[in-house]
């Protein structure tokens, strides 16, 4: 085999290694890398350092586990940032701006905080101008809380006590046992509301863009001034997020990847539209402090 066959073969599995450790939602062992690609322990443990050494991914303290490097999760990034299906995607938030007149956003976690990706803003002279690699803190808004709902509880919890939990508002959640709490309802219903709790004034509400594993890949949200969108009245909007939700996962699945022909409607039923149900008001008071 020639020295480029050589290299081109190196290149692959280092490749096939990189995607195992992106798509372990926790850190993964390399006697499981080992097992999933059949290679031997020292070529796998070569490449891993080869890896590491480029900060592609890192190793865990006192373990042979690896998690996404912070070189590898820039790479993630730019390439949500500059998909061939952005367009199919910014067509599902415009849809979902248009139709409930408020600014709608796409977000993915980085580290300890969110990035929002992809946003339409409402077209109301009153709004918050947060642009595409806008980032905001992971505890205090409604995306950044439904990101860290879906986690393991012993991860959840060493990400919680591994950051400042900062105070922005009156409505921040700061003890990690509160937080605890309100991440467990949020896993429950897979709601996340932002309760003026990053900014004063400003209400969100998320929902997840699930793969077909059921892993949380992005989040969908909706966000406004509190004159305009009450925390009920943010409940009013799940429907139409989760349909738009489900849309936009298909432009995460390539084969299948969605184009503006494909969005779904997504208009709020009338009963929804009229105010919130009974059973959305008291959904709401158990978020709301």
């Amino acid at each position: 085999m020639s020295q480029k066959s050589d290299s081109s073969s190196a290149a692959l599995r280092a490749l096939g290694i990189l995607e195992s450790v992106a798509r372990s939602d926790r850190p993964i062992a390399m006697h499981d890398i080992v097992e999933a690609h059949g290679l031997p322990k020292a070529t796998v443990f070569r490449l891993l350092t080869l890896l590491e050494g480029s900060g592609l991914v890192l190793r865990e303290p006192r373990a042979r586990s690896y998690t996404a490097g912070p070189r590898l999760t820039r790479l993630a990034l730019d390439i949500m940032l500059n998909s061939s299906v952005r367009l199919a995607r910014h067509g599902i938030l415009q849809r979902v701006a248009d139709e409930s007149g408020e600014t709608c956003n796409l977000t993915i976690v980085d580290g300890t905080e969110v990035v929002y990706i992809d946003r339409v803003e409402s077209q109301s002279p009153l709004r918050v101008d947060l642009k595409p690699g806008s980032r905001v803190p992971l505890h205090c808004s409604a995306s950044g809380k439904l990101f860290l709902s879906q986690l393991p509880r012993a991860k959840r919890r060493t990400i919680l006590e591994s950051i400042a939990l900062k105070r922005f508002t009156d409505n921040t959640i700061t003890h990690p046992d509160l937080l605890e709490a309100e991440l467990d309802r949020i896993h429950a219903s897979r709601v996340s509301l932002d309760n003026e709790e990053y900014l004063a004034g400003l209400v969100c509400i998320a929902v997840p863009v699930m793969d077909r594993s059921g892993r949380a890949i992005a989040g969908l949200a909706i966000q406004a001034p509190i004159a305009r969108m009450t925390p009920v009245r943010a409940m009013e909007f799940v429907p139409m997020l989760r349909i738009a939700a489900a849309t936009m996962a298909a432009s995460f699945d390539p084969p299948e990847a969605v184009t503006g022909a494909d969005i779904s409607p997504l208009s709020v039923p009338k009963a929804t539209k009229r105010g919130a149900s009974e059973k959305q008001k008291s959904a709401q008071s158990s978020l709301e402090r």
